[in-house]
């Protein structure tokens, strides 16, 4: 079992920046590296949305949303993957999700349903 744990939302304006954390922690019998990591956001009233993952190969993804403002990136001694949001706006109002799954697991790491763990969220708002 992988517990999965947010942190870094909060209330910013247009045009801020934010950096989500997610720590992963757990007794798998795996190492964090193993498993490809993703992050999700779902809005008030609309459905779950992918926006950045890690692919198999180290291939990252992105929504096209989101292109050339959010980063994510990882560091496996620290069992954490980042979100670096840039140029924030209103629109990318949502809670924010991490989760894992393991490298074997077929599927694109652009759907929430090939994802076997998540967090528990951390709601970022953006006021213009």
């Amino acid at each position: 079992q992988v517990q999965l744990v947010e942190s870094g939302g909060g209330s910013v304006q247009a045009g801020d920046s934010l950096r989500l954390s997610c720590a992963a922690s757990g007794r798998t019998g795996r190492t964090f590296s193993s498993y490809l990591m993703g992050w999700f956001r779902q809005a008030p009233g609309k459905e779950r949305e992918f926006v950045a993952a890690f692919g198999r190969s180290g291939s990252i993804y992105y929504a096209d949303s989101v292109k050339g403002r959010f980063t994510i990136s990882r560091d496996n001694a620290k069992n954490t993957v980042y979100l670096e949001m840039n140029r924030l706006e209103p629109k990318d109002t949502a809670a924010y999700y991490c989760a894992a799954r393991a490298s074997e697991m077929l599927g694109s790491s652009r759907a929430s349903g090939t994802y076997n763990y998540w967090g528990q969220g951390t709601q970022v708002t953006v006021s213009s």
